[in-house]
C-alpha cells in the first residue's frame, strides 16, 4: 500500500510539472516522441527539444458526405482510407486534422455515440500512425451532415441550437462538456489507446469556425469551460481554439490557457462555380494577423487548420502558401480537402475543392513541394514581397510556367513541364513530377515518383494519365465526370547518372503484365523504358550488386515497395462513364473533347486549334469540319488533326478559310467504325445523311486593324462579376434595352452599409485578346461608352504580372483614354479572401511600367457613400 501511495504522489507531481510545461503526460506511449508547447508558444518534440513542422490535409471518409458518397457507390470505406493513406505518405504528409460531425457521434443530450463513424475515424487513426502521420482532432462542428445533400436527422444535440447559440446556451453547453470528454476518454480498439493517450495525437481544437456573438467575458468563460472539462476528463496535450472568426472578441482567446490558435486561409473566395484563372501570387504574398499586438498573442502557438486556393486548378500556388504560412510562424498546416480517390472523378464532397494525386497530379505533385516547404522554411523566415519571393531557398513558384518547383541536391520535384537543370544530378535520391524536365522525358499526364533505394538502385512509381473533360468547380454530382483516368502506355526515357543508360525493368506490383508482354520489356536501353504502363517497377543498373535484396515486399521508409494505388483500369474509369453515355457510343469507344474555340479571330490570318481528347485507345483519327460542308458534295473539305503530345491534338486552320463573320466547325472523333461529333459527342458525322444536330464551335472573325472589343452586352451578363469593399453588400444586375433603335445595357447596382464603401467590376479579357496580338501592340486608348456613370470611376487593367494599372477619369457615358496615362497602383484582392482580417490589397514594392500585350483583366472601380445606391451602365469597351 504504501508502495502504491508512493507511486501515485510521484504520478501526481509528475502531471502537475507537466500540465506546468504543456509537456507530454506520462500516461502516453513511451519512446513515441509527442509534442508540446513552450513558454513562447513553439511546438517542440518531446525527446529532441527541436521545433516541429506540419504539413498535411483534412480528410472526411469518416463523416457527413463522403461517408454517404462511398456507399453509394457501392465501395469499402475502410478500403477507401487504406488507398488515401498511402497516397498521404508518397505525398509527404506528417499531418492530418479533422473537424469531426459532432451529429453523427453524439445524442441530444452529448453522450458519446460509438457507431460506424467513430470506428471508422479509429480505423483512419491507427492508419495514419502506421505511416507515421501525426493528427490533430477538431471535437465538433456544430453544424449539420448533410453539403452538398441535405442534412440528414441524427439526434444529435447540435441539431438542437443554432450555431451561435450553442456555445451560449447553459444546457448546450454542458452538452458539450460531457459530449468533450467522452471523445477524449475513447479508446481506440485499433490502437488500444485513449485519444488523449495516443501520441499520435498532437491535440485538439475545441470546435471548428465557433460563432460567438456575446461579450469578450463570455466567451471567455464558454473556453473555461471546455478546458475544464477536458482536463478533468484526464486530458494534459495542447489544446487549440480558432481565433480567424469573431475578431470582436479575439482577447478572450488570448486570456484563456489554451495553447494554440488555429486559423485559416482561402484567398481566392470560395464556391466560384467555375474554375477560376489569373496570376494569385499577389494573393498569397503576405498572411497579416491584426491582433498579433493583443497581449498573450506570442505565448500560443499557430495552427493553420484549413487552407485552399479554391476554385483553381493551377499547380503553382500550395508551396508559395506555405512559404508564407512559414513567414508568419505557423508550425502546423492542413489543407481543406483532399477528395477520396473513389470519387474523386465528380469532385462532388466540396466542388470549390479538388485535390487527388490520381484526379489532380499537378496539384498534389505541388503538395508535396509544399511539404518540404514546411519542413525547410524556417519560422518567420522572409523571402521580400512579390514577385521577389517566387524563388525561394531550394524552391521556384511561377504563374506562367504554372509550376511548383524543388531544387535541392537531393531532391528534384516539379508540378508541370520544366526546362531546370537539378542542381547537382549525382547526389539525387527523389525525383517526382509531372510532364518533361531534364531527368525525365514522359508524354503521360500523370505523376511520377523516383526514389533511389540504394547505389544503382531505384524505385519508379507512374500513376495513370489523368485529362480534365469537365469544370470540376461547376455544380457537383455523382452523375458528372469532371476528370478521366487513363492508363495510357508511353515511353519513359530517364538521365539519372546513378542509373546509367542501360538498367533492368522489373514489375512490382500485382496484377502489372508489363514484363510477360514482349522480350524487351525487361530492360531500358539508352534511357528509355518502351511503353510503359502505369504501376511500380524496380529499376536496377546493368552490372550493380546490390547490398540488399530488394522485393515487392521490401518494405522502404513508410511503405512496401510493391504499393501501388490508382484507380482500376476501365475502357473509362469513373462509374459515371462506364455507364451510358447518351450518346449512342458504347463506353468502350466512348470520348470526351475539351476544346476552347477562339473569342475572337482576324480574318486572313491562320487559326491555331487545340483540343484535349480523353478515352482509350487513342482516336484513330480527329477531323474538324467547317458549316461549309453538304452531304450532297462528293467532295468535302476537312482538316485532320494532329496529337502533338499525350492526348493534345492541335490542327491549323489556313488564313483563306478564316473569313470575316462567324467561324463554325466541329471536332470528328473517329475509331475503327464509330464516330463522335463535338460539341455534344453525338453520335455519327455530320456528312451522314440522318445528322440532325446542328452543334458547332463557333468563333467571331473581325478584319485585321478593327478596334478590340473587351466588352459588349449579352444575357448572362458577359462574364463581369461584381465585388465590394467590405465585403457586405447588397449587389444587382440587369439587362436594359427600351426600345429596337437604343444599344442594348448592362446594370449593376451596389448598396452598402458600410462607411466610404468602394465597388469593383472584373472580366476576364486573356481570350478576347489572345488571337490579335498585332492589333494590341498598336492599341492606343482604352474607349468606354456609358449608358449611366458615377462622378468618378477607375479603369484599366490586370496584367499577368500580378499588377494593376488604372487611372481616375471623369463618370462621363464617353470616355477615350490614352494607354499612356494608365499607371501602376495597389491591387485590389479579388474574390475576397478569407479570413476577412486579412488585407484587401497587394502593394507592390516595385514599380513594373505597363505592358499591353500582358494585359489579362479589365476593371473599373468607383467610391460609394454609405445608405446610397450606386449604379453604373456599361454599353461597349474597347482597345483602338
Amino acid at each position: 500500500m504504501k508502495r502504491q501511495l508512493t507511486a501515485f504522489v510521484c504520478l501526481l507531481l509528475g502531471l502537475v510539472a507537466a500540465a506546468k510545461t504543456h509537456a507530454p503526460s506520462a500516461t502516453q506511449t513511451p519512446n513515441i516522441p509527442t509534442i508540446y508547447v513552450d513558454a513562447n508558444g513553439v511546438m517542440r518534440w518531446s525527446d529532441t527539444k527541436q521545433e516541429a513542422s506540419f504539413y498535411g490535409v483534412n480528410y472526411t471518409v469518416p463523416f457527413a458526405h463522403a461517408y454517404r458518397a462511398i456507399s453509394y457507390l457501392g465501395l469499402d470505406r475502410k478500403a477507401a482510407i487504406d488507398k488515401d493513406v498511402y497516397h498521404f505518405a508518397r505525398l509527404g504528409f506528417n499531418a492530418y486534422r479533422i473537424h469531426i460531425w459532432d451529429v453523427e457521434i453524439s445524442d441530444e443530450k452529448g453522450n458519446l455515440v460509438e457507431n460506424d463513424h467513430l470506428e471508422l475515424l479509429d480505423y483512419l487513426i491507427a492508419k495514419l500512425r502506421e505511416r507515421d502521420i501525426r493528427v490533430v482532432i477538431t471535437a465538433q462542428t456544430n453544424f449539420g451532415n448533410g453539403y452538398p445533400e441535405r442534412n440528414q436527422p441524427t439526434g444529435g444535440f447540435s441539431y438542437l441550437y443554432d450555431k451561435c447559440d450553442v456555445h451560449a446556451n447553459p444546457e448546450a453547453i454542458a452538452a458539450q462538456e460531457r459530449y468533450i470528454a467522452a471523445l477524449v476518454k475513447h479508446v481506440n480498439p485499433y490502437t488500444g489507446q485513449a485519444y488523449l493517450s495516443d501520441p499520435y495525437i498532437v491535440g485538439f481544437e475545441i470546435n471548428n469556425e465557433p460563432c460567438h456573438s456575446g461579450t469578450v467575458a463570455a466567451t471567455k468563460a464558454y473556453i473555461d469551460r471546455m478546458l475544464g472539462a477536458l482536463k478533468k476528463a484526464g486530458n494534459r496535450k495542447p489544446v487549440f481554439y480558432n481565433v480567424s472568426h469573431n475578431q470582436e472578441v479575439v482577447e478572450a482567446y488570448y486570456q484563456t490557457a489554451v495553447q494554440g490558435t488555429t486559423y485559416q486561409w482561402y484567398p481566392t473566395g470560395l464556391v466560384a462555380g467555375r474554375t477560376r484563372t489569373g496570376n494569385f501570387l499577389p494573393n498569397v504574398d503576405n498572411y497579416h494577423i491584426p491582433f498579433n499586438q493583443v497581449k498573450g498573442f506570442a505565448q500560443k502557438a499557430r495552427l493553420v487548420y484549413e487552407f485552399d486556393p479554391a476554385d483553381v486548378l493551377y499547380s503553382y500556388l500550395y508551396p508559395a502558401m506555405a512559404r508564407t504560412f512559414r513567414s508568419t510562424g505557423f508550425q502546423w498546416i492542413t489543407q481543406f480537402a483532399y477528395d477520396p480517390i473513389d470519387m474523386a472523378w465528380a469532385n462532388t464532397e466540396y466542388q470549390t475543392h479538388f485535390l487527388n494525386l490520381a484526379y489532380t497530379p499537378g496539384k498534389a505533385i505541388s503538395m508535396k513541394i509544399a511539404a518540404e516547404v514546411a519542413r525547410n522554411v524556417k519560422r518567420g523566415e522572409s523571402f521580400g514581397s512579390y514577385p521577389a519571393d517566387t524563388l525561394f531557398g531550394a524552391f521556384r513558384v511561377s504563374y506562367t510556367q504554372d509550376l511548383s518547383e524543388m531544387n535541392s541536391g537531393e531532391k528534384f520535384y516539379h508540378s508541370n513541364h520544366t526546362t531546370t537543370q537539378p542542381v547537382s544530378p549525382q547526389e539525387l535520391q527523389s525525383v517526382a513530377g509531372c510532364g518533361n524536365s531534364p531527368i525525365v522525358r514522359y508524354e503521360g499526364t500523370g505523376a511520377y515518383f523516383i526514389d533511389r533505394l540504394e547505389s544503382g538502385v531505384w524505385r519508379l512509381e507512374v500513376m495513370p494519365d489523368a485529362v480534365v473533360v469537365n469544370d470540376p468547380f461547376a455544380k457537383p454530382s455523382l452523375k458528372r465526370e469532371v476528370v478521366r483516368t487513363l492508363y495510357g502506355t508511353w515511353d519513359m526515357t530517364l538521365r539519372l547518372p546513378d542509373l546509367g543508360d542501360s538498367f533492368t525493368v522489373t514489375a512490382l506490383n500485382e496484377g502489372n503484365s508489363y514484363n510477360k508482354e514482349d522480350s524487351y520489356q525487361n530492360a531500358a536501353t539508352q534511357g528509355t523504358i518502351k511503353a510503359l504502363k502505369p504501376g511500380v517497377y524496380l529499376l536496377q543498373r546493368q552490372g550493380v550488386k546490390p547490398s540488399h535484396t530488394w522485393q515487392a515486399e521490401s518494405q522502404w521508409q513508410h511503405i512496401r515497395l510493391k504499393e501501388y494505388v490508382a484507380p482500376a483500369p476501365a475502357p473509362s474509369s469513373s462509374p459515371a462513364a462506364s455507364a451510358s453515355t447518351g450518346t449512342g457510343i458504347s463506353p468502350a469507344t466512348a470520348y470526351n473533347v475539351m476544346h476552347q474555340p477562339a473569342q475572337v479571330a482576324e480574318a486572313g490570318q491562320t487559326l491555331i486549334l487545340q483540343a484535349e481528347i480523353a478515352g482509350q485507345p487513342q482516336p484513330d483519327s480527329v477531323i474538324i469540319y467547317t458549316d461549309k460542308i453538304s452531304f450532297w458534295n462528293d467532295r468535302n473539305p476537312h482538316i485532320r488533326m494532329t496529337r502533338t503530345e499525350g492526348y493534345t491534338y492541335t490542327a491549323t486552320i489556313p488564313g483563306d478559310e478564316v473569313k470575316r463573320g462567324i467561324f463554325r466547325y466541329n471536332m470528328v472523333v473517329c475509331r475503327d467504325n464509330e464516330q463522335q461529333t463535338f460539341p455534344g459527342g453525338t453520335s455519327g458525322n455530320p456528312l451522314d445523311w440522318d445528322y440532325a444536330t446542328d452543334n458547332y464551335f463557333t468563333t467571331k472573325v473581325v478584319v485585321p486593324g478593327s478596334p478590340v472589343t473587351l466588352f459588349t452586352v449579352t444575357d448572362d451578363w458577359s462574364g463581369v462579376e461584381q465585388y465590394a469593399m467590405p465585403e457586405w453588400c447588397r449587389m444587382q444586375r440587369r439587362v436594359e434595352n427600351d426600345s429596337p433603335a437604343e444599344r442594348s445595357a448592362l446594370y449593376f447596382s451596389f448598396e452598402s452599409s458600410e462607411e466610404n464603401p468602394r465597388f469593383f467590376l472584373r472580366k476576364d479579357i486573356k481570350q478576347a485578346v489572345s488571337n490579335r496580338p498585332e492589333a494590341i501592340s498598336k492599341a492606343t486608348h482604352l474607349c468606354v461608352m456609358l449608358k449611366q456613370a458615377p462622378r468618378q470611376l477607375s479603369i484599366g487593367f490586370l496584367t499577368a504580372d500580378g499588377f494593376t494599372y488604372t487611372v481616375s477619369a471623369p463618370g462621363d457615358t464617353m470616355l477615350r483614354i490614352p494607354l499612356t496615362d494608365l499607371k501602376q497602383t495597389a491591387t485590389a484582392l479579388l474574390p475576397h479572401p478569407y479570413p476577412v482580417f486579412l488585407k484587401k490589397y497587394f502593394e507592390p514594392d516595385i514599380q513594373l511600367p505597363f505592358k499591353i500585350s500582358r494585359i489579362e483583366q479589365l476593371e473599373i472601380s468607383f467610391d460609394g457613400a454609405k445608405g446610397e445606391k450606386a449604379e453604373i451602365g456599361l454599353e461597349n469597351i474597347w482597345l483602338e
